[in-house]
């Protein structure tokens, strides 16, 4: 009786022990992939990876159709980044919620539209969910805000971790898809901006870094800016503040890439930097 109780004892004490530097050595060779890491993003300023999964999501023929017919950046993605793309809309849908406002009912082609602009913005990133957000609010037009107490086309609110659009303007920005003006973007960018200075994962580093680089070069840049502002080439709007110059900024990087490399490229090196942007047109 008292051999079987030491053998067990061993055994149970072998076990543990096992367990112990399995965990040990996952640790070790955790951190030592991501201290390369680090090093790598310090060096080229983008992730060492974007795409991988254990499964890919799939969009129904119908959300498909609408990424086919509504939305002309999927359809300039190579087959494996479209698979790639419908992957995250159909992860992005579950992830958030979907309210409509003012009588507006939430149908398909709100979800996939509304999915695919954020999944758009943040292709480039490995974490695409933009944790800030839980829930999109959709009103039918223009809504009022107690935040300031006026009409507002789109807002996000950071404390409810909600984004709200008026749909009808929503469907503006995608209209026309050159004039720079995209409401869909601009409020994305602006939880994508808050939500990189809160989070730590490498994309938000890589974003919120890159647009410290961007201000400090425009502060000093004396020429640069004084360029920027007489150009015309952004609307007024922008110099409202930093966040709004960056949303704006972002506009006129996904809807008028070569313009915007031609006028400043410098300004777009940083943009298409803090995207991680290596897509056809950009």
């Amino acid at each position: 009786m008292l051999l079987l109780l030491i053998i067990k004892y061993n055994l149970g004490s072998k076990i543990i022990l096992g367990i112990f530097f399995a965990a040990m050595t996952f640790m070790f060779f955790y951190f030592a992939i991501k201290l390369v890491e680090m090093g790598y993003v310090l060096k080229k300023r983008k992730p060492y990876y974007v795409h991988f999964y254990f499964f890919k999501r799939k969009l129904s023929e119908l959300q498909k159709q609408i990424l086919k017919d509504k939305f002309r950046f999927y359809n300039k993605l190579s087959e494996q980044n479209k698979r790639y793309f419908e992957h995250r809309v159909a992860s992005f849908i579950i992830d958030k919620d979907f309210i409509g406002r003012g009588g507006l009912v939430i149908t398909e082609e709100m979800k996939v539209l509304l999915a695919a602009t954020a999944v758009m913005l943040t292709f480039g990133f490995r974490d695409f969910y933009i944790g800030l957000i839980s829930k999109i609010v959709v009103y039918p037009k223009k809504f009022y805000s107690k935040s300031n107490a006026s009409y507002h086309k789109g807002e996000f609110n950071p404390k409810l971790k909600a984004l709200v659009l008026s749909w009808e303007d929503f469907l503006k920005g995608f209209d026309v898809e050159d004039d720079n003006l995209n409401l869909g973007i601009h409020e994305f960018t602006h939880a994508i901006h808050i939500n990189s200075i809160k989070e730590r994962d490498i994309s938000s580093t890589i974003f919120s870094d890159t647009f410290k680089e961007l201000s400090e070069m425009l502060s000093k840049d004396d020429a640069l800016r004084d360029s920027i502002t007489s150009s015309k080439y952004f609307r007024k709007y922008a110099y409202t503040n930093q966040f709004e110059f960056l949303a704006v900024a972002i506009e006129h990087f996904i809807e008028t890439p070569q313009d915007f490399k031609s006028e400043f490229p410098q300004v777009y090196a940083k943009v298409r930097q803090m995207l991680n942007f290596n897509y056809a047109g950009y």
